[in-house]
């Protein structure tokens, strides 16, 4: 499933949030990585929609993506635009890139903690090896800025008293458990990040996503919402592999990319910044019947699942404090979960996605 009316829409409500911002690189050079995932792909419209609404003097836009996973139709709209570049390849591997860059996103990472627990050695070498190498490239290129994704799940279970977490949490995380191929590599990486800027003074920052959903994630992507969607549309009802207590905070695609391109074009280097909605922290339980009364004709029942790692190291609570980036980046999302949710839906309505393993889409 592609780019359509809905994401289209989506597009013109965060090109007309960042207007502003955005009339500042035009005509400069960017490498969007993971650029055939969920956010990357964003990235990559949102760009294209500038170049033919705003700028006179084009951006180049250079996608790099193994194009293993993902959607293939989802960025299929962009080929033979004149104005970007596919570039098939592997963000852990050596890079060779002959243009000048000057914006550089990281967005290459298995995210889902179904498939990242399958490819543990491969969501380690992206997360890291993959961020030393752009790091690395972006000396070389001596980039404006760039930005690397790590994740909310940095900060592990936190105590109730760090519920709404905010950056200066230090979080608490196991290293050796199921989920430790992510949220350790992620840690790592923006260790690095610090690091590249302290030492190297290279200007970077770091997007810490609470879980981001919307049109470009697939229905069999595993993460949570998708996961509803799938057994609702497909079986009639919505199967909770645990009791429906642990809760999370969602955001939007539309207010993440706002939050994260402002990330981007700031000037807060070496610094990590939460991009979230909390507007709601809702349980799992009352996800599940939002998402059924979305798609209408279906139940909810509970089982426990065959994979004994299912719920380890599953943080009880997700929540963002968003104080740093409503100061630094004037963010502030807007789409609430149910208005989300139906948009979603109907994207997901027209056909359901193929299976696919899961790298390079965050």
């Amino acid at each position: 499933m592609g780019y359509d009316s809905i994401i289209e829409n989506d597009i013109q409500h965060i090109y007309d949030n960042l207007k502003e911002k955005l009339s500042a690189i035009e005509g400069t050079t960017w490498l969007i990585c993971g650029g055939g995932g969920f956010i990357g792909a964003y990235f990559l419209d949102l760009l294209n929609y500038c170049n033919k609404n705003l700028f006179q003097k084009p951006c180049k836009i250079i996608c790099m993506d193994n194009f293993i996973t993902g959607v293939p139709d989802r960025i299929k709209h962009l080929d033979g635009n004149e104005n970007i570049v596919m570039k098939k390849a592997d963000v852990s591997k050596f890079l060779d890139i002959d243009e000048a860059v000057d914006y550089i996103v990281h967005a290459a990472s298995i995210a889902s903690p179904t498939y990242y627990r399958l490819y543990p050695i491969q969501t380690i070498e992206t997360n890291v090896l993959g961020l030393m190498n752009l790091a690395k490239l972006a000396m070389q290129k001596k980039v404006k800025s760039m930005l690397f994704f790590s994740t909310s799940e940095i900060y592990g279970n936190p105590a109730p008293e760090y519920i709404p977490t905010e950056e200066s949490y230090n979080g608490n995380v196991s290293c050796t458990g199921p989920r430790a191929c992510y949220d350790e590599s992620k840690r790592l990486g923006e260790t690095l990040c610090v690091n590249y800027y302290q030492q190297y003074s290279l200007p970077i920052k770091v997007a810490r996503p609470f879980n981001v959903y919307g049109p470009g994630l697939r229905i069999d992507d595993k993460r949570v919402i998708p996961d509803f969607f799938n057994d609702a549309i497909n079986k009639g009802k919505i199967d909770i592999l645990s009791d429906g207590s642990p809760t999370r905070s969602f955001c939007y695609i539309s207010d993440a990319i706002t939050g994260f391109m402002s990330a981007i074009l700031s000037e807060h280097n070496g610094e990590a910044f939460n991009i979230g909605n909390d507007e709601i922290e809702i349980s799992m339980k009352d996800l599940a019947k939002l998402i059924a009364k979305t798609v209408g004709n279906t139940e909810v029942t509970y089982s426990d699942s065959e994979d004994n790692n299912y719920l380890v190291d599953n943080p009880q609570r997700r929540c963002p404090n968003l104080s740093k980036a409503r100061k630094y980046l004037d963010y502030s999302p807007a789409v609430d979960l149910e208005t989300g949710l139906s948009r979603l839906y109907k994207w997901y309505k027209p056909e359901i996605q193929g299976g696919c393993e899961n790298e390079q889409s965050i």
